[in-house]
């Protein structure tokens, strides 16, 4: 009996032991599961049971000085995967059946390659967001599909309405909704809002848990903005810069359109436009060819490029535009009046260097200060620049807030180039004088020439006049801002009365609008070489004014690059701006004033012929288009020195409106 009785206590010891073992093996295990990987495998836990679903917050509309929508966010719809709840199955190969199922269906509906949506649905995240951007009926397929780990969650996109109107002005925003260029960049923390959150407890089905909390954290929408861009006015332009461009075959054209009183900007447009709904895509299909065949590195080269303000962020040499600012100068600081007789003999020595006037062969002779604006006469701004001298000058240009930026609210605004003060030496002064030498952009010459049609007052320019909620109302105004005094009412007067002469009777008569008082001031500059030293063919020709002058409720500036064929200001850039002022006029409600000369001029078929020897032809096709008359140059029209010497029909007869005047050079 003892044998078999130590046999069973062994066993009975070998059983306890191996319980004994197992029993501190699970204890081992649990304390493995419950310490060392308590927080990884809660973590999975709460992962799986938790539905944390995005919800977009509305970007803030952009809306023109009337209310008018011109960027809103639409609705769409975004695919989400929770790669841990996709790979759903009791076994491995349930798990990769299920897996390799919902790839196949999502590419099917989403149109992608299989191999990409699989490597996305099995990354190792909680959440990945698959695709964006989707409409109602494809969200729909998706739902209805019923794949595991797979949720749709409303988005929101942004949607520009009228495609490429306003684009270089409104901007873009890139794939995640963040402001990518212009006012979607300059004022994307009020526009872009706070995106909210749903959390709640499910099962693996995505079923509500009874016992699980749930959590909705709603999105703050963003605020909207409210420009000082009229819709309509900004069509007006946009208009004509497409109809200048195409008559001057030019590579681009500009606008910019201000009210003087407030520094509000009305318009701003250049050519060519982009759609900033597909903003990398430009709207020539020989231009789309151009940026697919370019390396990465050029394509953002171009696109900055494309989606650049050109009349904010560059720099062009205004060219006799700038001799509005030389005469205000010395009118200013008494150095001249506005009948002061100067005489030009075709040129002027300074210190050895001799500076031409364009009409160099047949000088100007004698002249009154307004009329040397008119004839734009290099030799008399030479003068001006000479009797305010350098310091002076250069105080000036910093009064009228040509050395300092303008603090428009828009990124990326340029500044002026202009020559060193101890160096610029008499010949930089006097070229200066008459709008050489001298670079500034658009926004800052616009602006200084605006203070003389608002008694002196230099405003700061801006583009967005208030924030709004979602209901519209106002949230935030910004305030217009008097940024110095220029020059005195007196002065301002007197160079309102030398604009509106040079259009009535000068050389930028094709910008005249009957019934109104339009003054202004034609350029043609050439541009610099690339490469420095010199100037090359090429030309920026340009109109700068304001409207009506007796009272200025609009300041204008067009500037056509490069334009091919003729390339005066006063045949390129001066009828766009009096188409645009035709239309805008009308549209502010501005009643036509006409004398009782000028109601009989207008109601007359014929005009009588101006004496035009001895005129330069861009002062000549200036007068001829203020009285409705074309012309016909003889041995080409490119000779700056084309100077009349006869003319067809003679000077005083009569001939029909939209008649032909035939020119003659000497």
């Amino acid at each position: 009996m003892t044998k078999p009785l130590n046999k069973s206590k062994k066993r009975i010891i070998a059983a306890a032991a191996i319980l004994y073992g197992m029993c501190i093996l699970l204890c081992f295990r649990l304390g493995w599961i419950q310490i060392v990987k308590g927080e990884e495998y809660s973590t999975m836990a709460t992962e799986q049971q938790t539905r944390d679903t995005p919800i977009a917050a509305k970007r803030g509309v952009i809306y023109d000085t009337n209310g008018n929508e011109l960027a809103v966010s639409a609705t769409c719809y975004s695919v989400w995967a929770r790669p841990a709840n996709v790979r759903t199955g009791k076994t491995e190969a349930k798990k990769e059946a299920n897996v390799e199922k919902t790839a196949r269906k999502l590419a099917e509906i989403l149109g992608k390659e299989e191999d990409e949506i699989k490597e996305l649905i099995t990354q190792n995240q909680a959440l990945v967001k698959v695709d964006k951007y989707l409409n109602k009926e494809t969200a729909d397929k998706i739902r209805d599909a019923e794949l595991p780990g797979i949720e749709i969650a409303e988005d929101v996109k942004r949607y520009y309405p009228m495609g490429a109107f306003l684009s270089h002005t409104l901007g873009s925003v890139t794939d995640d909704n963040t402001g990518l260029s212009g006012l979607e960049l300059q004022y994307n923390q009020y526009l872009s809002g706070i995106s909210g959150r749903w959390i709640k407890n499910t099962d693996v089905a995505g079923n509500d848990l009874a016992y699980g909390d749930e959590k909705y954290y709603q999105a703050e929408d963003g605020l909207g903005l409210v420009l000082t861009i009229d819709e309509t006015i900004q069509h007006y332009v946009e208009k004509s810069l497409k109809t200048v461009q195409k008559n001057t075959k030019a590579d681009g054209v500009m606008c910019i359109m201000m009210e003087p009183k407030t520094g509000d900007i009305l318009a701003l447009a250049q050519t060519p436009e982009f759609d900033p709904n597909d903003a990398k895509t430009p709207l020539s299909k020989s231009e789309q060819e151009k940026v697919n065949n370019m390396s990465n590195s050029e394509k953002t080269e171009y696109w900055n490029n494309m989606w650049r303000n050109s009349l904010i962020s560059d720099v062009y040499e205004p060219g006799s535009t700038f001799k509005l600012l030389t005469t205000a100068m010395a009118l200013e600081e008494g150095e001249t009046t506005i009948n002061e007789h100067f005489t030009c003999t075709g040129a002027i020595d300074v210190s050895g260097t001799t500076l031409h006037c364009w009409r160099r062969g047949n000088p100007h002779g004698t002249q009154t200060l307004e009329e040397a604006v008119g004839n734009s006469c290099n030799p008399v701004f030479v003068r001006l620049a000479q009797r305010l001298g350098i310091n002076k000058f250069y105080n000036y240009l910093e009064t009228f807030g040509i050395t300092e930026k303008t603090g428009i609210d828009f990124p990326g605004e340029g500044n002026s180039i202009l020559q060193d003060k101890d160096t610029a030496g008499p010949v930089g002064l006097a070229t200066m004088g008459y709008g050489q030498g001298v670079a500034v952009t658009p926004i800052q010459l616009i602006t200084a020439i605006s203070s003389l049609g608002n008694e002196g007052k230099l405003m700061q320019p801006r583009l967005v006049k208030a924030l709004v909620d979602e209901n519209g109302d106002t949230v935030k105004e910004f305030s217009t801002k008097i940024v110095k005094q220029t020059v005195s009412k007196k002065t301002a007067e007197e160079m309102c009365e030398i604009m509106e002469y040079v259009v009535d009777k000068g050389g930028a008569g094709t910008a005249k609008v009957e019934g109104y008082k339009v003054g202004g001031k034609t350029g043609t500059a050439n541009k610099p070489k690339e490469n420095g030293g010199g100037y090359s063919e090429e030309t920026y020709s340009s109109f700068l004014g304001m409207a009506p002058m007796d009272d200025p409720q609009v300041a204008i500036l067009v500037i056509v690059d490069n334009p091919k064929g003729v390339k005066y200001g006063s045949q390129t850039a001066a009828p766009g701006a009096k188409m645009i002022l035709e239309d805008t006029l009308r549209y502010m409600d501005l009643q036509p004033q006409l004398t009782k000369e000028e109601k009989e001029a207008l109601n007359e078929d014929q005009v009588t012929v101006p004496d035009l020897r001895g005129e330069g032809l861009e002062e000549a096709v200036g007068i001829l288009g203020g009285l409705s008359l074309e012309y016909e140059a003889s041995g080409g029209t490119q000779d700056e020195n084309f100077i009349i010497n006869d003319q067809y029909p003679k000077a005083g007869e009569k001939i029909e409106k939209g008649g032909t005047v035939y020119l003659y050079r000497k």
